[in-house]
C-alpha cells in the first residue's frame, strides 16, 4: 500500500522525464534547454527571422511551440484541438512578425496572440459540482493490468491524473483559467501576465487569486493528491476513465512523447509561493511538457502552400 501511494503523490523531484520503457527521453537535455525562457536568445532569433533567416524562424518556432501546445491543451483539453490551435497561433505570429518591435519580450507578445485566439475558442460548461459528481459516480477499481493494456501502469495512472486535473481546470472561467496557466503553472510575472490578458498588473493578480481560491478549494475538498483524507485516488479511477473514454491506452494525450516537466523549465514564480500553495501548484507543475507532433516542418509546409513564405521573404535565406 505504501508503495502504491507513492505513485499518487506529487514529487518535488518530478522524475517523469522518461519513456514508457523507463529510459530517458532522447536528447532531453538539449530539448529542455530549448524550452528555457531566454529573452536574449529570442531577441536575436527574431531579428534574424525578420531579416529573412528561415533557420532562425524554425528555431523560434521550436522554442515556443511546446509551450503553446501546453497552454492550448490546458485551455481546450483535447490534444487534436490544441495542436490545431497552436499551429494557428504560430501562423498568426509568423505573419505579423515584421510588426513586432521588441518593446516587450517575444514570449509576452506571442502569448498575447495566443490569449486572443484561445479565449475566442474556449467553450466549456463544466462546473466543479459536475466534476465532483462525475468522479463520485466512477467506482473505484484495481489498477489496470499493464499486460492487457500493453502500457506501463504508472504511465496509465499518470495519464488519468493529468486528464482529470486538466478537466478540473475547465471549470474555471476562461480568463481565470488562462491567468492560472501562465501565472501559476508557467511562472509568468504579473507585469507580463497583465499584458497577455490585456489588463493591469493589479487586476491580473486579482484574477489569478480568484482562480487559485476556486481551484484549490475544490482540490482540498476532493483530491487525494493534495489531501490524504480524501478518498479519490488516480490509480483507482483509471479504469473508470478508460471505460468512459476519457483515457485511451492506445492514444495518450498528455504523457506520450514528453520531454520534461514544467517545474524544471518554468521556475520563475514557484519560489514565491507559500508552502501550502506549493503543494497544490505542484500537481500542475509536475505535468509533462510534450513534443508537438508537427514541430516546425508542417508549419513551414503550410507557409509554402499558402504563399506566405514568399511574402515574408524567407525563401532565399539560409
Amino acid at each position: 500500500m505504501h508503495r502504491r501511494n507513492r505513485l499518487l503523490r506529487p514529487s518535488t523531484a518530478c522524475p517523469r522525464c522518461h519513456s514508457a520503457a523507463g529510459e530517458p527521453s532522447k536528447n532531453i537535455k538539449g530539448i529542455v534547454q530549448e524550452l528555457l525562457h531566454n529573452d536574449g536568445v529570442d531577441s536575436d532569433l527574431v531579428g534574424k527571422a525578420q531579416a529573412g533567416d528561415r533557420e532562425a524562424l524554425d528555431e523560434l518556432i521550436r522554442r515556443h511551440q511546446p509551450w503553446l501546445l501546453h497552454i492550448a491543451q490546458r485551455m481546450l483539453w483535447n490534444r487534436a484541438d490544441a495542436e490545431d490551435a497552436a499551429q494557428e497561433i504560430l501562423i498568426k505570429a509568423v505573419t505579423h512578425l515584421s510588426e513586432f518591435e521588441q518593446r516587450s519580450g517575444f514570449r509576452t507578445w506571442l502569448y498575447r496572440i495566443a490569449a486572443n485566439h484561445l479565449l475566442d475558442r474556449c467553450r466549456s460548461n463544466k462546473t466543479f459540482a459536475g466534476v465532483a459528481r462525475g468522479l463520485n459516480e466512477i467506482e473505484d477499481s484495481d489498477i489496470p493490468d499493464p499486460n492487457s493494456m500493453r502500457l506501463e501502469t504508472a504511465l496509465l495512472v499518470e495519464e488519468a491524473k493529468i486528464a482529470c486535473t486538466v478537466g478540473i481546470l475547465l471549470c474555471l472561467e476562461p480568463r481565470q483559467r488562462l491567468a492560472f496557466i501562465i501565472g501559476e503553472i508557467l511562472g509568468m510575472k504579473d507585469d507580463a501576465g497583465s499584458v497577455v490578458l490585456g489588463t493591469t498588473p493589479a487586476n491580473f493578480r486579482q484574477i489569478l487569486s480568484r482562480a487559485r481560491r476556486e481551484l484549490y478549494g475544490f482540490l482540498k475538498q476532493y483530491c487525494g493528491l493534495v489531501n490524504e483524507a480524501n478518498p479519490c485516488r488516480c490509480a483507482r479511477k483509471a479504469q473508470g476513465f478508460i471505460e468512459r473514454g476519457w483515457v485511451n491506452p492506445q492514444h495518450l494525450q498528455f504523457v506520450e512523447g514528453r520531454v520534461g516537466v514544467v517545474g524544471q523549465v518554468a521556475t520563475d514564480r514557484f519560489h514565491e509561493l507559500q508552502d501550502l500553495e506549493q503543494r497544490y501548484a505542484e500537481v500542475f507543475r509536475c505535468q509533462p511538457v510534450v513534443t508537438p507532433q508537427a514541430q516546425s516542418a508542417a508549419l513551414r509546409r503550410l507557409l509554402r502552400e499558402t504563399g506566405l513564405e514568399d511574402s515574408l521573404e524567407l525563401g532565399s535565406q539560409g
